[in-house]
């Protein structure tokens, strides 16, 4: 990837989602800490960018034209300086030594010259919603040339009109080499608007929906994210509220920070919701010795259950998510809500299900976040106890208080295990190759979540 300037560090982010069409519900704030890890990561390649073909010299001197060949031995970055410039871009500056060598007779010439490099970069939104770069001013400041030749001698005849020459041919193409690895850049960034997996059926495009906000400490971004299932675009519910990150949230320091409102969450539970991942049917093996989801074990609670069943048999409980689950942040704290309707099943003679009773159930649950690498995962644990009340019954009346105990041991590990394992798979934050978090931190405020990080850029 071109980073010559560090600039692909700079804006090749990880950009996290929002939750509407109409407004943003996140915001990437790119520190200034990161321009420095930018600046030690794009010497490199800018070095081997400025390796430009300097074309034949013709010399006459000698009262003829001769042509002399010459070449760039070295590109030596010894500064390089990286910047915001509030509602512009980014700033270069890099301070270049060139080392030469002049094809001449009876020995080569070798000169070095130093030349100062310094480029505006403006960050603008593109037409089909990424970041779009582009140099708006390139300038190369030449200073006096250093000559060493064989014999240590005074500089020939032809040393002025050589360095004419030189700084002519490398004005034009110096910058135009900045130029071409900036423009490079946009054809990478354009991957931000790719799909990105939340579960097996549903996927999360994002898009920026309007210019950045730089200033001399950071650049932001407010992205927009249009959820898919089953391929096709979904309709979340609009809050004419934006969501607005304040100054100073995250860790001090840090090269990211990445605020995602509730309605993120709440959008993409949702989401899952519909496409029935949250669902999910528990079933007993009656073999099992410890399990007491049977009728057996039931039938000690609720005798039409063993007049019915006399001879022991597994149960089965259908969980399913009819209500979207709520998700609620407060300070340092978040909660995860869910109301399952669990219908409770025998099999019967014909080998089909005979249904016994229904109950709707709330629990309440510890939501705890992280990001690894490029996703943001969840682990739950259960908050108090399982509210049970029953819905309906097939066995007359039903004391929830007896079943209180049996339905919360076969029902809450289950619950957890399934519902940890879907969080644990995590979203897909908006990312392009090779940029990942590196030691994020999460914090839990009213309302929202922030993630602070820094970034590690891998080939």
């Amino acid at each position: 990837m071109p980073g010559a300037c560090g600039l692909g560090l700079l804006l090749v982010l990880l950009l996290p989602p929002v939750v509407s069409a109409s407004r943003p519900g996140t915001v990437f704030r790119l520190n200034k800490e990161v321009l420095s890890y930018a600046v030690e990561a794009g010497k490199a390649p800018l070095q081997r960018a400025l390796q430009v073909t300097v074309p034949l010299f013709l010399d006459r001197s000698g009262g003829v034209f001769q042509p002399t060949r010459i070449q760039i031995l070295n590109v030596d970055v010894s500064h390089l300086h990286l910047t915001f410039v509030a509602d512009f871009g980014i700033r270069l500056l890099a301070a270049t030594n060139f080392t030469f060598k002049i094809f001449r007779d009876p020995e080569p010439l070798h000169l070095l010259l130093p030349i100062a490099l310094l480029a505006d970069t403006s960050v603008e939104q593109g037409s089909i919603g990424t970041p779009l770069v582009s140099i708006s001013s390139c300038f190369s400041i030449f200073d006096k040339a250093i000559v060493f030749d064989g014999r240590n001698s005074t500089a020939p005849a032809m040393l002025a009109p050589l360095q004419s020459h030189i700084k002519a041919v490398l004005k034009s193409k110096l910058c135009l080499r900045i130029s071409n690895l900036v423009q490079g850049l946009n054809v990478h960034l354009g991957t931000l608007i790719g799909l990105s997996p939340v579960g097996p059926e549903s996927q999360v495009r994002y898009t920026m929906i309007d210019t950045p906000t730089i200033t001399n400490d950071y650049i932001s971004l407010d992205i927009n994210a249009v959820l898919f299932l089953l391929g096709r675009p979904i309709v979340l519910p609009v809050d004419s509220t934006p969501f607005v990150l304040p100054q100073h949230m995250g860790t001090k320091g840090a090269m990211a920070t990445v605020g995602l409102s509730q309605d993120l969450f709440d959008s993409v539970i949702m989401l899952m919701q519909k496409a029935g991942a949250l669902n999910l049917d528990i079933t007993a093996q009656l073999n099992s010795s410890n399990n007491p989801l049977n009728t057996s074990v039931l039938g000690q609670l609720i005798p039409e259950v063993a007049r019915q069943f006399p001879e022991p048999m597994p149960l089965v409980l259908k969980v399913r998510l009819g209500a979207t689950p709520t998700v609620t942040f407060h300070t340092n704290n978040a909660t995860l809500r869910l109301q399952p309707f669990v219908e409770v099943l025998a099999p019967s003679s014909n080998s089909a299900f005979q249904y016994l009773f229904s109950l709707n159930v709330v629990v309440n649950l510890s939501l705890q976040l992280s990001v690894s690498q490029v996703r943001l995962r969840g682990t739950t644990s259960v908050l108090g106890n399982v509210q049970l009340t029953v819905a309906s019954s097939n066995l007359g009346f039903i004391d929830t208080d007896q079943v209180q105990t049996l339905m919360g041991e076969v029902f809450e590990k289950p619950l957890l295990d399934h519902l940890n394992a879907l969080l644990g798979m995590g979203i897909a934050l908006p990312h392009v190759v090779n940029l990942q978090y590196v030691t994020p931190e999460v914090f839990i405020q009213e309302g929202y979540v922030v993630v602070s990080s820094g970034l590690l850029y891998q080939r």
